[in-house]
């Protein structure tokens, strides 16, 4: 069935049919806040690092239960609190609008801060063990190094669109879990199944496959370099 035409004021003629934004209800739209809150992309990595620290069965079996409460502070201060700080005292500098990043020119500067923490994170923990303590999990270090990775493709990609940073997030958890599945002999059915219906419920909110490919390739970048 053909569209209405209608004639425009300069006489012209085109296609009545508009593109429709859904509408959703208010319960939805408050129990997608909390999600994109909850799932909020500082906070996915240090999610990351919990799961590894205290319910995957080895890759931190024999540590200290005081060893991995560092390991998991030093996750948040560089993953969450740093990054944070930095958009916070930004925009108290007024050189950004917003705190929300919702243009690209806000981005810029907060990306280049985050990759200044991730990258720290990710040189700590690959030395480590030529410091003289002892080696982080090879895991960490390649999430750390896929995480940096993911600032550095996002500040380009950036540059000449905006790019959702949830989907970021998400495309880095989902593929850091189905490399965790390939590699190790674990069933991972049950955590793969939650970090998809994760995904899945974040990436409902907005425009993401930008994001999730980021996420994805960054990743794959980190586990093979890191």
């Amino acid at each position: 069935m053909n569209s209405p035409l209608i004639a425009d004021q300069d006489n012209g003629v085109k296609d009545d049919q508009q593109p429709v934004t859904p509408v959703y209800s208010v319960p939805v739209r408050v129990i997608a806040k909390i999600i994109s809150y909850i799932f909020h992309p500082v906070f996915v990595p240090v999610y990351i690092m919990a799961f590894l620290l205290y319910v995957h069965p080895y890759i931190f079996a024999g540590y200290p239960a005081k060893n991995k409460i560092i390991v998991l502070a030093q996750s948040f201060m560089m993953l969450t609190f740093f990054p944070l700080v930095s958009v916070l005292l930004l925009k108290a500098l007024k050189f950004i609008n917003s705190i929300y990043l919702y243009t690209q020119k806000d981005r810029i500067i907060p990306f280049i801060a985050c990759m200044t923490w991730y990258f720290w994170l990710w040189y700590v923990w690959n030395n480590m063990g030529k410091a003289g303590g002892a080696d982080m999990p090879p895991e960490t270090v390649q999430l750390a190094m896929g995480i940096f990775i993911t600032s550095i493709i996002g500040l380009m990609i950036n540059i000449k669109i905006k790019i959702s940073l949830h989907a970021i997030s998400m495309g880095l958890l989902i593929t850091f879990m189905l490399l965790l599945g390939f590699s190790q002999q674990l069933n991972f059915g049950t955590y793969l199944s939650v970090a998809i219906l994760i995904t899945g419920l974040v990436c409902t909110q907005q425009e993401v496959y930008g994001g999730l490919a980021v996420g994805v390739i960054s990743m794959l970048i980190g586990y093979w370099v890191g």
